[in-house]
């Protein structure tokens, strides 16, 4: 594997395939109305910071990190392909872009996730990587399905 991540417009003609797979993700088991994710349109906006890990040209990952002034960043879309999960790609992208929010001059980076059984790796992703649960924010409401959590920055 010879893995690079950089930053890349999320309208590459070459994403398809992990727009697809992420979209069929949070549709599995998440009510309709409880589904946050931007489709790639949204994420190419300048308030957003879209990242993909590729494997020599392929690419098998990607996440976003929304500014939404203030201080505050938001992640978005992460999603690893499945063939790749277990080699710590997702720990790689999560620490690169925080690292980027840093950089940035972001001082709370925040983040809502699935509250499902299907979440849990995220959410203890997350949990070792210092994010800690909080209160919705932004334009988020309370949600049974969501879990809200934030992480501040150095």
């Amino acid at each position: 594997m010879t893995l690079t991540i950089h930053r890349e417009s999320p309208l590459g003609p070459d994403l398809d395939l992990l727009f697809q797979r992420h979209t069929a993700a949070m549709q599995a088991d998440t009510p309709p109305e409880s589904i946050h994710m931007l489709p790639k349109e949204g994420l190419a906006t300048s308030s957003v910071a879209f990242f993909v890990i590729r494997d020599g040209d392929n690419p098998v990952a990607m996440g976003a990190l929304k500014d939404h002034g203030d201080g505050l960043g938001e992640l978005k879309s992460m999603h690893v392909l499945s063939e790749y999960r277990g080699r710590g790609l997702s720990r790689m992208l999560l620490r690169h872009m925080i690292a980027h929010a840093s950089l940035t001059g972001l001082t709370r980076l925040s983040l809502e996730t699935g509250s499902q059984p299907s979440f849990v790796a995220a959410r203890g992703l997350y949990m070792r990587e210092g994010f800690s649960e909080c209160p919705p924010f932004a334009d988020y409401r309370p949600d049974p399905n969501s879990t809200f959590m934030t992480l501040t920055l150095d």
